[in-house]
């Protein structure tokens, strides 16, 4: 029952796919506005199949239905509920299902938030667009990644149950939703990009149309990349949150393009320069999307957090470079209407700076893309396996970093089109006082290390810059009468509350990687060490038994507080998984790992135990949290002000699509 109800809402959402790409190809070359109209309505039933097939899929899971050998794979009956709910997204198939959910959500979102210019050729081009991945995907799920197909042979009584990683952490219920619900979101905003390619509307107007689309899902991507972090620290026992993994960085590429672009549209906005820039970027941002997915489900990477080998890598591979291809060409034929009306008048400016900023954040993910890519395309030509890790990412990345840090501390104080001395003066003098001070009190304070003093002066200096540009927000907010909260909702006012988070991060992770302290420290019950200040008491072993685990843990004292770090084994299997527990304050993280946890310890047995003492990891979490929250305000819409600067006025040709008759291409 759950396999044919999970089949037939894919069939019917595959079917509403194929049929709105129809109804909308018609419209656009016959020129009626009338099958556009109706097209309007078969995003809703993409989304309506998918959600039918999403509640099979959880009610086999849920009642572990072992006919579909996805459940029997990935499910067994001691399963806890919760982590039954999420083994959806725990392997291939069912990660596959989520994404053409997600997908057919914003999707269908777009169809409505656009429903009354159904007519209108961009709208329709960038459905037809979204409408095409999705059928990409659903035609997946109707051959190599089934996620319904039968179990062969005889049913089992009972099944293999998920991964022991996977069922163990309450992460798995929200960093792969919030991760698909970034990476699936650039769609919307692609599908624009190519729209306004192919009808040669290549103004302004489009980039408004789908801006909080693309902040959406960058902040999606960004908590989703965070509780990734804070998921590997918390799971896998090794004291690490980022260890440059091929699939880490499949999520950090689009994230980095994705950003670079949220700041240079504001040029284009503004000023309608770097088209050409913007569509670049958007179209890989989505391409690197389709590229993660590639090196997550392919099977051709061997990481801890990528799924099994399966037959969907080369179709993956094809829609890549079908991305790729069309938006490339596309950017190339459009060439001559991608001429900007004006040029950056002063490398000292606003847009200067973005301009700056945006080759940075290029050279940051061409290495990261370098590093992840280059080992597989030397093992695929010539067998060689070739290893690189974090010295050659951080060789490059630290400097690229503090680049950005100091470009993220300028830019908001920089006018358009040209800088005074004066007005720099007045607006970076306070910031850089503050830096300075911060520079003299690590300095005293015995904090050594070029990197980590230059990250924290520069992080002092894009904090304060930030933090001005917030106060004075609320001064004028209070003035106009509206209240000085309205002065941190807003793009620019909630894109500073972003900076002040990118900083907490920055912060964190200079002091967790250069300041970290480790050691290996063997115990007697009852027996009390020291090391880098803290005080760890060994009391005893204890057993912990739950339907689906059978755990051991050394039960420490550590500064007063009780901690559990342990080996547990799920489903009877002989492979035991890390239990590592965390000390975590503000000023630094205790990080408890067992390095030789028995099968069966005896009375008065001892543990060696693996410590690492981490500073400021918690402002890691901090950061990402109040990134997050910086985004919902950017998406908030702020004060309006009248633009002064006369390049800054929609041209008539670059008028919003808003304006423009729906039949029209020019």
């Amino acid at each position: 029952m759950n396999a044919v109800l999970g089949h037939a809402g894919v069939l019917l959402a595959l079917l509403a796919a194929c049929v709105g790409i129809v109804t909308i190809s018609v419209g656009l070359v016959s020129g009626r506005s009338a099958p556009l109209e109706r097209a309007r309505v078969y995003p809703y039933l993409v989304l309506g199949g998918l959600v039918v097939a999403t509640v099979a899929m959880e009610r086999a899971l849920v009642t572990h239905d072992f006919s579909i050998a996805f459940v029997a794979h990935d499910n067994s009956r001691e399963t806890p509920l919760l982590y039954s709910v999420t083994g959806m997204w725990s392997a291939l198939q069912g990660s596959i299902l989520l994404w053409a959910l997600v997908l057919a959500g914003y999707v269908a979102f777009a169809a409505h938030r656009f429903r009354r210019r159904a007519a209108d050729p961009v709208v329709a081009w960038a459905l037809l667009v979204c409408l095409v991945v999705a059928t990409f995907f659903l035609a997946l799920m109707l051959g190599p990644s089934d996620p319904f197909a039968a179990t062969p042979g005889a049913i089992p009584a009972d099944g293999t149950g998920p991964n022991a990683l996977l069922q163990d952490n309450l992460l798995i219920a929200f960093h792969p939703v919030f991760l698909y619900l970034g990476l699936v979101g650039f769609t919307v905003p692609f599908g624009f990009a190519i729209a306004s390619l192919v009808t040669g509307r290549v103004g302004e107007g489009w980039l408004s149309e789908t801006r909080r689309f693309t902040l959406f899902a960058w902040a999606f991507l960004t908590v989703g990349i965070v509780l990734g972090a804070w998921w590997s620290y918390q799971e896998l026992g090794w004291g690490g949150f980022w260890g440059w993994d091929p699939v880490e960085n499949a999520a950090l590429l689009p994230w980095l393009t994705g950003t670079a672009y949220l700041h240079s549209a504001m040029v284009q906005e503004r000023r309608g320069l770097l088209r050409v820039w913007n569509l670049s970027l958007l179209v890989a941002t989505f391409s690197l999307t389709i590229l993660g997915t590639f090196l997550t489900r392919s099977g051709i990477t061997q990481s801890v957090h990528s799924f099994s080998s399966s037959g969907v890598g080369p179709a993956l591979l094809g829609l890549f470079a079908a991305a790729v291809t069309a938006g490339v060409g596309l950017i190339g034929w459009r060439g001559d209407r991608l001429r900007s009306p004006g040029s950056i008048d002063s490398p000292v400016s606003r847009e200067g700076a973005f301009l700056v900023n945006n080759l940075l954040f290029a050279a940051f993910a061409a290495v990261v893309l370098l590093g992840t890519v280059f080992p597989l395309v030397l093992q695929a030509l010539d067998n060689q396996a070739l290893s690189i890790g974090r010295p050659f990412f951080d060789a490059f990345t630290v400097p690229i970093g503090l680049a950005l840090l100091f470009f993220m501390s300028v830019a908001p104080a920089l006018p358009w089109r040209k800088a005074a001395p004066g007005v720099l003066r007045a607006r970076l003098s306070v910031p850089a006082w503050i830096a300075a001070l911060v520079l003299v009190g690590c300095v005293a304070g015995g904090v050594r290390g070029l990197t980590p003093l230059v990250a924290f002066t520069l992080g002092a200096f894009a904090a304060s810059v930030a933090g001005r540009q917030l106060v004075l927000a609320a001064r004028a907010s209070r003035r106009h009468g509206t209240g000085a909260w309205r002065g941190v909702v807003g793009r620019a006012n909630g894109g500073m509350v972003v900076h002040i988070g990118i900083v907490l991060i920055a912060v964190g992770l200079t002091a967790a990687t250069s300041y970290a302290h480790s050691t290996e420290l063997a115990f007697r019950p009852g027996q009390t060490l020291r090391f880098d200040g803290h005080v760890l008491t060994f009391e005893h072993w204890s057993r912990v038994v739950t339907p689906s685990e059978v755990a051991y843990t050394a039960v420490f004292r550590v500064d007063g507080g009780r901690f559990a770090p342990g080996i547990g084994s799920f489903n009877g299997s002989a492979e035991g998984t890390d239990i590592p527990a965390v000390d975590s304050s503000l000023v630094d993280d205790v990080y408890l790992s067992v390095g030789n946890a028995p099968s069966s310890p005896r009375p008065g047995q001892g543990v060696t135990l693996d410590v690492y003492v981490q500073p400021l990891v918690l402002w890691l979490w901090v950061g990402g949290a109040v990134t997050a929250a910086g985004a919902v305000l950017a998406a908030v819409p702020g004060r309006r002000r009248r633009p002064t600067d006369p390049s800054s006025v929609a041209l008539p040709e670059l008028a919003d699509v808003r304006r423009v008759p729906a039949a029209s291409t020019a």
